[in-house]
């Protein structure tokens, strides 16, 4: 499978808007990390992940978040996620990165 990521700011909310779908995995991981960085880059903002579409999350996609995440925490700012599904959830209790990110429920 493939991914899609559908990246907006939202101005009320002073905050960038992720909408991945499909897979985050090794192959698709850079196209992930470009997008972000690039809006991130723009706007040194909050970002909010929405993983209602986003199927599946390998050990390289956590990386590319953790990475990302650095890159906020320089400026202060933080990687909220929601929506996730259990099976990507089970992934970051696993790793205790659900200490790490804002999970919201």
């Amino acid at each position: 499978m493939s991914l899609n990521i559908n990246i907006n700011f939202d101005e009320e909310k002073d905050i960038w808007v992720v909408l991945p779908e499909g897979e985050i995995d090794i192959y698709t991981s850079p196209k992930l990390k470009e997008g972000l960085m690039e809006a991130f880059n723009k706007r040194k903002t909050d970002i909010l992940i929405d993983g209602q579409k986003l199927e599946y999350l390998d050990s390289t996609g956590l990386g590319t978040l953790i990475s990302i995440l650095k890159k906020a925490r320089e400026n202060d700012s933080k990687i909220y996620l929601e929506n996730v599904k259990p099976n990507i959830r089970k992934l970051f209790d696993i790793t205790e990165l659900d200490k790490v990110f804002v999970i919201k429920e």
